[in-house]
């Protein structure tokens, strides 16, 4: 089975990205950031690895997604409860992030999604299994 999972996303400015998930309260393994990458730690054995994207092209002969037209991924990040995904959301709203979509609300699941300053959507969801239709 799989140990750990590495997202790795292309940034315009890396700098500018950290400051953005810092203020969302995600931290970053040192021992793996330099001028070119960070890895951002998401939760456990899970991680964003957030590379300019100079050094992003060294990993793939395709193009980088240009995020103002296109989708390259859709990441999305379950939280405890309904309120931390509005604290989340709003956050990073008020940190430059962008509203990728309205809320959604299903009521088994509670989800609002925003583009960091790259144009990545990132969705927050809680979802309660026991309220899952047919269950």
């Amino acid at each position: 089975m799989v140990k750990q999972i590495f997202v790795n996303l292309p940034v315009k400015d890396l700098k500018r990205s950290v400051e953005f998930f810092t203020r969302l309260g995600f931290e970053f393994n040192r021992q793996f950031t330099d001028e070119n990458a960070t890895c951002m730690i998401i939760g456990e054995n899970m991680y964003a690895m957030l590379l300019v994207e100079p050094f992003f092209r060294t990993f793939t002969s395709k193009e980088i997604c240009d995020t103002a037209r296109s989708t390259e991924v859709l990441v999305a990040l379950q939280v405890e409860s309904r309120a931390k995904v509005d604290e989340l959301a709003d956050k990073a709203l008020a940190t430059g992030g962008r509203v990728a979509s309205e809320p959604r609300d299903y009521g088994f699941m509670y989800q609002r999604s925003f583009e960091d300053p790259d144009g990545h959507t990132w969705e927050v969801f809680f979802m309660d299994p026991s309220a899952v239709p047919g269950r």
